[in-house]
């Protein structure tokens, strides 16, 4: 099989198995978004809670002081707090008077994000006058610019370091003749590692930073380091070892099998590593997209490692013989696969992270993203015309002096795929750090949806209940009982509300009378679907009807 069909089958297995992947994918999950509170916000309660509660959407980790509550005046409760899956707990050990209490949280979700807010609730009482908390209750809209700007850094590194080993290995001609362009891409490939060795390491503390919500004061608190999550040490750590490893083994370009093999096997893990942080962690499901974003790592590499290589390389082996088109005649056959796969796992990735194209054009991580998209697009366009114009031309010169315009005209063109590919990356240091759901819940703030409402039977009752906003985000659900003849009833108790989809259960909702038969509960929707509203209402000493009502939940 030569090399053009192996391209093709290549191009053909790519298609066939990411459309596989694709057809069998469910919809993805949300970032962290607080569900409920128990006590409700704005509850006023008989007596002083045991704990308070905070139910989100997925997994969440505290931080040091990630939970503190103040009394009315803004002095400070003692209290300590636990997280374990969803679930955030304060204890209140010590016995508090009447008045309103203000509980301030933040945690970090698990896609690296930290979120906040604050809950307030009153024992007896509520206060006449209630002080702001003396802290921060929100976190910064965007993530410090000097944390993207090491993120970027460290991508450029890490890619240009794996990718030109991979070059190395794999296309550069073994001829003692190319040995000035081996020397090169050593040298090049070792500064790549260089930058991102710093930059990864650099990024610990700066992501600790970020997520705690200080400045360099909490890098000298020990409960920083144990609080930060173990993968991102875990993720720095390969990084920066599988790519001083992939450097080490390569040595002076010149080596056995085997040696090149392990060098290319340490690039790889050092690629591989970053895809287990970050938006991947958060998304469903998760072996299909954090493999999406290895593949992705290690295609991109391959890309533009092999572009700064030909860059360094084409003018020195453009005047010794057929060095020139021999090397770029390999790069280009595995350079079609690699865009392929760059395309449609890029394609996976924005699908499962933002949960719909919608958001592609709604929300400003999607328009970055799309800013994104185009600059890959105008790459691949550099790469075709290289690959389908300059490259015959080059292969069609018989006179050195033809080989060297040839080759300069090919440098050029690279050159210039080359910027776009680094601008690429640019807007992807920028968007690992963004989040999609605080950009999508925006728009909904905005724009709610009309109130919809369902009409159920208790028995001779009938339940009328109201959703405010079938959105995802913060509702009110009005629950009315009317008697045969339209009129406000009620049982021998307030009715019971819970709130549930199939895959989230939102549990009961606290319900507060606002006028005669008429109760309203506040929840947080997270995500879209259909959702059963149960409502059961005690009407005799063994008499318990439940009606359910089925509500559908749009995007927003």
């Amino acid at each position: 099989m030569n090399r053009d069909h192996l391209a093709r089958h290549t191009l053909l297995l790519l298609f066939a198995l990411v459309a596989l992947l694709i057809g069998t994918a469910s919809p993805a999950s949300a970032h962290a978004t607080l569900i409920s509170s128990d006590p409700a916000e704005g509850a006023v309660l008989e007596t002083q809670p045991e704990q308070i509660r905070f139910t989100f959407s997925e997994s969440v980790s505290l931080v040091p002081d990630g939970v503190q509550v103040f009394d009315a005046r803004g002095g400070s409760v003692a209290s300590s707090a636990t997280a374990r899956g969803p679930e955030l707990t304060a204890e209140l050990p010590d016995e508090v008077g009447e008045g309103t209490l203000v509980v301030v949280w933040r945690v970090v979700s698990e896609d690296g994000h930290p979120i906040s807010g604050s809950l307030r609730f009153s024992v007896g009482a509520p206060s006449a006058e209630v002080a702001a908390p003396p802290v921060e209750t929100a976190v910064p809209a965007k993530p410090p610019w000097t944390l993207s700007v090491t993120e970027w850094v460290g991508y450029v590194g890490l890619l240009m370091a794996a990718g030109m080993v991979a070059f190395t290995v794999l296309f550069l001609p073994a001829s003692h003749l190319a040995n000035k362009s081996r020397r090169r891409l050593v040298v090049a490939a070792r500064g790549g590692a260089v930058a991102a060795v710093l930059a990864w390491l650099l990024g610990v503390p700066l992501t600790a930073m970020y997520q705690l919500g200080g400045g360099l004061g909490v890098l000298a608190e020990r409960t920083t380091w144990s609080t930060l999550a173990v993968m991102e040490y875990v993720t720095a750590g390969v990084v920066a070892g599988g790519v001083v490893a992939s450097v080490v083994l390569l040595g002076d370009g010149v080596n056995g099998v085997r040696q090149n093999v392990a060098a290319m096997v340490a690039g790889a893990a050092a690629l591989s590593a970053p895809a287990l942080t970050g938006h991947t962690r958060a998304v469903t499901p998760e072996v299909l997209v954090v493999g999406a974003d290895m593949l992705h790592l290690l295609t991109g590499s391959v890309w533009l490692g092999g572009l700064l290589a030909l860059l360094l390389v084409l003018p020195d082996l453009a005047g010794r013989g057929t060095l020139a088109v021999e090397t770029l005649a390999r790069f280009s056959v595995v350079a079609a696969g690699v865009l392929v796969a760059l395309v449609l796992t890029g394609s996976l990735l924005a699908w499962r992270i933002t949960g719909s194209w919608a958001v592609l054009f709604d929300s400003a991580y999607g328009r970055l993203l799309l800013v994104k998209v185009a600059a890959a697009l105008v790459a691949v366009l550099i790469a075709a015309a290289n690959r389908f114009v300059l490259l015959p031309r080059l292969q069609q010169a018989t006179h050195r002096r033809d080989r060297r315009a040839g080759a300069g005209l090919l440098v050029r063109a690279t050159a210039a795929e080359t910027a776009v590919l680094v601008g690429v990356l640019l807007v992807t240091g920028f968007l690992v750090d963004k989040s999609p759901e605080r950009d999508r819940a925006e728009p909904a703030a905005a724009t709610p949806a009309e109130p919809v409402t369902k009409t159920a039977s208790l028995g001779d009752i009938e339940v009328r209940a109201t959703m405010a906003s079938p959105v995802p985000g913060p509702s009110a659900i009005t629950v009315e009982l009317l008697d045969a003849n339209g009129e406000p009833t009620e049982g021998l108790k307030a009715p019971s509300i819970r709130l549930a989809s199939d895959k989230v259960n939102l549990g009961t909702l606290p319900a507060q009378s606002v006028a005669p038969g008429t109760y309203e509960a506040q929840a947080v929707l997270p995500t879209p679907g259909s959702w059963r509203l149960q409502v059961s209402l005690r009407v005799g000493e063994f008499d318990n009807p439940v009606a359910t009502l089925e509500f559908t939940v749009g995007q927003n």
